[in-house]
């Protein structure tokens, strides 16, 4: 049977790193968690969520998946939507892509990768809709980041369409939803201009963050 102990050490060093630095952080993050942040964002392993703002455990409720999607019949998704807005009360929906995704290069270039094909439909829905964006720029890599970017903006749409947001803000509760993409070749976060506080902003932004690229 293979040997995963290289993992359990890594751990005990990341424990006693903490630990150092502040003796009564596992203690203290035991208790309760009051992240203000929700990221959704890829499954990719290249996109470790809390390293790339450089926040803590328990500072940032995570739901990843493939390509970052939200829809409206994903139990998944919408039930971390739902406690992280109601019963945790962040302040800020943060849903980041990055550049190169590998589920959005599989639907740009209609590949069949298996039982995700079905999953990635819905990333193929968005590349449909922005057929003639997308191939407007030159070279494919570039087309896959603009989906990627793409595919950001309509996500952001799309959680700001699900109930859970839009009971939130009728009920006067703060929240505001951002569209960020990552860049792997630099590690740095890129503000694709879709922040939207209300419901009565989300098409205007949406309709202008497409109208920027």
């Amino acid at each position: 049977m293979a040997s995963l102990k290289h993992l359990f050490d890594s751990n005990r060093a990341w424990s006693e790193r903490i630990r150092k630095i502040d003796p009564d952080f596992f203690t203290k993050l035991s208790g309760q968690q009051r992240p203000r942040y929700l990221w959704i964002g890829c499954a990719d392993s290249r996109v470790p969520a809390n390293e790339i703002v450089g926040l803590l455990p328990g500072e940032l409720f995570v739901h990843r998946n493939v390509a970052n999607v939200v829809v409206h019949s994903d139990l998944n998704c919408l039930s971390v939507m739902q406690f992280a807005i109601q019963v945790l009360q962040v302040e800020h929906v943060i849903v980041c892509g990055h550049y190169g995704c590998s589920g959005v290069s599989a639907a740009v270039q209609d590949q069949r990768v298996g039982l995700a094909d079905n999953w990635l439909r819905h990333v193929q829905d968005v590349h449909w809709k922005h057929e003639q964006k997308v191939d407007s720029v030159t070279g494919l890599p570039d087309r896959i980041d603009r989906m990627c970017e793409l595919n950001v903006i309509e996500q952001v749409a799309n959680v700001c369409q699900t109930t859970i947001l839009r009971d939130a803000w009728d009920r006067g509760q703060e929240i505001s939803v951002h569209g960020w993409v990552y860049g792997l070749e630099d590690g740095l976060v890129h503000d694709l201009g879709t922040t939207v506080t209300s419901p009565g902003e989300a098409s205007t932004v949406y309709r202008a963050a497409i109208a920027a690229l």
